[in-house]
């Protein structure tokens, strides 16, 4: 009796149940609900600013992130990097393409007396080339023995002396009289008149720029500057005047410079211009090459270099457009002694040069 009056109550209530759940369809189509689900999920749009700070989940999302970063970031002009010296603005370059090549033999030895005071030795044997008019290059044997002295109180003052048997001193200073300032001096004293000269110069560090003002004999007066203008792209310019020879001239300078490479271009009034460019290819392979035009002479060169830093030597070398190659390779044989080998051909000339040396010391 009692499941006849159930079956009743179901029969009279089904209308009522059947037009519910189809409003709950309907209620589920308009608000995206999945009506086969205890959990009711509500897809309303977030305002704006909350969709920028967050995802469905609470946290943000990447690309939520990416869109919410400038996609370039203000230039700081007040916090430049400081260049380097006007003078050395193709330092990486002049490193794989001017080796220090010599010929003959050479022997060099350094002792140090205590942390700031050390003495050199060094004894050179082999040709010095004589200046001559003829195309053909004459050499002369030649041998001397040089002594030096260096004092290094870093960074405040380095001074280094060199005495030779010809009779030439050479003498080099440097002097930071503030953390800004610094004096450099080199001289050469000669036997030969008209050969001696010597020059001083006062650099000046600032932020992101550097000047500097040098002195010399022969009434002498050079001044440059250089700017960062960018962290990795300094300009920079020069002028010069020498009163012996009534000559003054005006240079500009552009280095542009990053983990990967440098890129620098000098012009001058007299008539030079001079690229340069330097790829690291690694921490221990870097290659080199410049271009070199004279508009006064016409005359053009270019050449390209390298430089392998290996883990007991370096070996550097260069070929230029005039036929001229150089190589100079540095090998550490064991702690305070070093091999050097070097040689340099100059098929144009007809001028070949090839030495060997031992570098001892500290």
């Amino acid at each position: 009796m009692v499941c006849l009056v159930w079956v009743g109550r179901l029969v009279f209530l089904s209308p009522f149940f059947l037009s519910l759940f189809c409003c709950n369809t309907h209620w589920a189509a308009e608000l995206d609900v999945d009506p086969t689900v205890a959990v009711v999920r509500i897809s309303l749009p977030y305002p704006p600013r909350m969709k920028e700070a967050f995802s469905l989940n609470g946290t943000t999302t990447r690309s939520e992130a990416a869109e919410t970063k400038p996609m370039n970031e203000k230039l700081d002009y007040t916090n430049l990097p400081c260049p380097i010296p006007y003078e050395e603005i193709q330092r990486e370059a002049l490193m794989s393409l001017r080796p220090e090549c010599f010929e003959g033999m050479r022997f060099d030895f350094t002792k140090g007396l205590n942390q700031k005071f050390s003495l050199s030795h060094s004894v050179l044997m082999g040709p010095m080339t004589v200046p001559s008019q003829s195309p053909e290059t004459i050499k002369i044997p030649t041998a001397h023995y040089e002594f030096g002295a260096n004092f290094i109180n870093h960074p405040k003052l380095m001074l280094f002396g060199r005495v030779l048997t010809d009779g030439r001193l050479n003498a080099r200073v440097k002097c930071n009289l503030t953390d800004n300032l610094t004096l450099k001096a080199n001289a050469q004293l000669t036997n030969e008149p008209h050969m001696s000269h010597g020059m001083a110069s006062f650099d000046y560090k600032g932020s992101d720029y550097r000047s500097q003002i040098q002195v010399g004999n022969g009434a002498l007066l050079q001044a440059s500057y250089i700017q960062s203008v960018t962290p990795h792209f300094s300009l920079g310019g020069e002028v010069f005047w020498a009163g012996q020879h009534r000559k003054s001239g005006i240079g500009y300078a552009a280095r542009f410079n990053t983990d990967k490479m440098v890129a620098t271009g000098q012009v001058a009034s007299t008539g030079m211009v001079a690229l340069s460019y330097v790829q690291k290819v690694s921490e221990k392979v870097s290659l080199a090459s410049d271009l070199m035009y004279n508009h006064t002479s016409r005359d053009v060169t270019a050449s390209v270099g390298y430089d392998f830093v290996l883990r007991q030597s370096r070996l550097r070398g260069k070929i230029d457009s005039n036929g001229c190659t150089a190589a100079f390779l540095e090998e550490r044989l064991s702690m305070g002694l070093k091999f050097i080998l070097s040689a340099e051909m100059d098929h144009k000339k007809k001028d070949y040069k090839f030495g060997f040396g031992l570098a001892a010391g500290e």
